[in-house]
């Protein structure tokens, strides 16, 4: 073959490659038939193929179907980071989130770094050198590694790979210091450059950080959290007992994590468990767990959630926020995965709750993971003002897998009618006992008279089916799909500056315990709040009635008294509880993503 023909089929083998991704255009020259080829896990299939070519169509871009991930490595393997000082004090918040295994250029858990390979490069002398860059904006958040032998070597851009280590092909690691934030979408470039003499070769491959995604009712529960009470708080103390034993009951085996700060009770509200993960050997994904403290920087139950860091578990926080009702987590729930309009989230989606035109410190932290698009909720209406005191998800069997539970004020007011017109009207509208209050509780004729409470509750169904209108509108759920649950509402004055604003409309919570916002321990058993309703021949009627609606998706619910430690605070079970949930889907696998480009 000539020179002209050679020049020319050179020419026509990089075109071909530079339009399958194999070699960028940018450095598409005469490279003398040396080519640079760097690939990752771009078919998300679990493995790096260096010789077909699965992974290599498309790989300087990614996108929601196709391109590889990597994990914020921010768990802690060894159990070496701590969280107080020699002397007994917290650190502090940022010294907390510092420590995690992504902590410096030293490889602690290989496990989960996403892996890269190169093709080995045969036609080059002794004297050619290979070197690898990052690119992008995001350099400083990533880390790469090249393996020699049995060790991880830290690249930096004064590496330099050796003739030897071309021919054989490189083996790489990366992962990522942090979890995507606002100022930066995750995505990163790696840059492979093969040098011969006067011939060089480059190559391009993109990958993007997990999402940090949060949990939802259709994942299994692995293990419970509470706080626990102490020797100055028995209430709280035989709550925690008795939630660990309910635990038990429903099959979830892992002991439930007790926090001792027993100041802050609100467990739903200081930690909110997610993960990244992404594909692993075999096409099993590889999973990290993450917690996310509440945006809440001044509340110092928060402080807590860096002792559940380690192996395979870390903490992450979002920097700002204070401690206002907004920002607890409670304040933030997720809807099962779903598909409507186009849009999908196979994640599913996340759902919090905005005060007038006060948002969540959190709602932008989320919005950057791109993958569970927040639906922002009006909750201003509420004295606490979280999402899960009027709307959750529920496991169903039917063909979107889950339907929305809504609170029923209406219902539970028609409930008390029927007993009225019953002749029930004398009976007390509680049954609680003595002990919880001065037993002076009104009568079912006496609350049914009260304009201000009808008023009330007249207000919060309103309000109720605002927000049920748009969740509707965003999930394509039919009035089918809608499990109503009893509850009422009253004005709450429990803490300075709540209740009732002069001038304005009042802010509520739950009359009843809240049966609504309890927890989700299995497909078919929920553990719900202590009704204390009327009893009608030797019946809770309220009881019967949440037992009744909750049978409509096939679960089974058992009672926890509440009422002394959370309910008299404006909260209830779920407030007071938490649950880490299995997290083995292939989120990645959906062809479609409601915003990832």
């Amino acid at each position: 073959m000539n020179r002209a023909r050679l020049k020319a089929a050179t020419a026509l083998a990089i075109a071909l490659a530079t339009v399958s991704g194999t070699v960028s255009a940018a450095t598409a020259a005469d490279t003398g038939g040396i080519r640079a080829e760097i690939r990752a896990d771009v078919n998300r299939d679990g493995a790096v193929d260096i010789t077909g070519d699965s992974d290599a169509v498309g790989k300087p871009t990614w996108s929601s179907g196709r391109g590889a991930i990597f994990l914020p490595n921010v768990g802690d393997k060894q159990r070496r980071c701590k969280t107080r000082t020699p002397d007994g004090r917290w650190l502090s918040n940022a010294q907390l989130e510092a420590c995690n295994d992504a902590q410096g250029n030293v490889v602690r858990a290989p496990d989960y770094l996403a892996p890269l390979r190169t093709v080995p490069v045969d036609n080059v002398s002794d004297a050619a050198t290979g070197s690898l860059q990052l690119v992008g904006a995001g350099k400083s958040k990533v880390r790469l590694f090249l393996k020699r032998g049995d060790t991880w070597t830290y690249v930096t851009t004064g590496t330099r790979v050796t003739a030897a280590e071309l021919r054989a092909g490189l083996r790489l690691g990366l992962d990522g210091r942090d979890v995507i934030r606002e100022d930066w979408d995750g995505r990163i470039t790696v840059k492979f450059t093969v040098t011969d003499g006067e011939r060089t070769s480059t190559d391009e491959v993109m990958l993007r950080a997990a999402p940090l995604l949060t949990q939802h009712h259709l994942q299994r529960a692995e293990q419970a959290l509470v706080v626990d009470g102490s020797r100055q708080d028995p209430n709280q103390r035989e709550f925690a007992r008795e939630f660990a034993k309910e635990v038990r009951k429903a099959g979830i085996t892992k002991p439930t994590y007790r926090f001792k700060n027993g100041s802050d009770i609100w467990t739903q509200d200081f930690v909110e468990p997610g993960y990244v993960s992404m594909p692993g050997p075999g096409g099993k994904p590889r999973v990290l767990r993450v917690m996310m403290r509440s945006a809440q920087m001044d509340r110092a139950a928060g402080r807590q959630d860096f002792e559940l860091r380690g192996p395979g578990v870390g903490v992450v926080q979002v920097n700002k926020g204070k401690y206002d009702q907004i920002n607890s987590t409670g304040n933030l729930e997720t809807i099962p995965p779903y598909t409507h309009k186009g849009k999908s989230y196979p994640a599913g989606r996340i759902i919090t709750g905005g005060h007038g035109s006060q948002q969540p410190a959190h709602t932008g932290f989320f919005k950057a993971q791109g993958a569970q698009d927040p639906l922002l909720l009006e909750t201003g209406w509420l004295a606490i003002g979280h999402v899960d005191e009027f709307v959750q998800f529920l496991p169903a069997d039917t063909p979107r897998g889950w339907k929305i539970g809504i609170a029923d004020p209406e219902g539970t007011l028609a409930l008390l009618r029927k007993a009225q017109r019953d002749g029930h009207g004398h009976t007390k509208v509680f049954s609680i006992p003595r002990s919880y209050a001065d037993g002076r509780t009104p009568t079912i004729d006496q609350a049914l008279s009260n304009k201000k409470l009808l008023k009330d509750n007249a207000y919060a169904a309103r309000k109720i089916k605002e927000n049920l209108g748009l969740l509707k509108r965003e999930t394509g759920v039919t009035d089918a799909e809608i499990v109503k649950i009893p509850a009422m509402f009253e004005r709450f004055a429990g803490f300075p500056g709540q209740g009732e604003p002069s001038g304005r409309a009042p802010k509520l919570a739950a009359y009843y315990p809240g049966a609504i916002n309890g927890d989700v321990l299995a497909p078919h058993k929920y553990l719900a709040p202590k009704q204390w309703g009327p009893v009608v021949a030797g019946k809770d009627i309220l009881a019967e009635a949440v037992t009744k609606a909750y049978a409509k998706v096939g679960m089974r619910v058992r009672y926890l008294d509440d009422w002394r430690t959370h309910h008299v605070f404006g909260g209830e079970v779920h407030c007071g509880t938490n649950t880490i949930r299995a997290a083995g889907t292939a989120w990645w696998n959906s062809p479609k993503w409601d915003r990832i480009p």
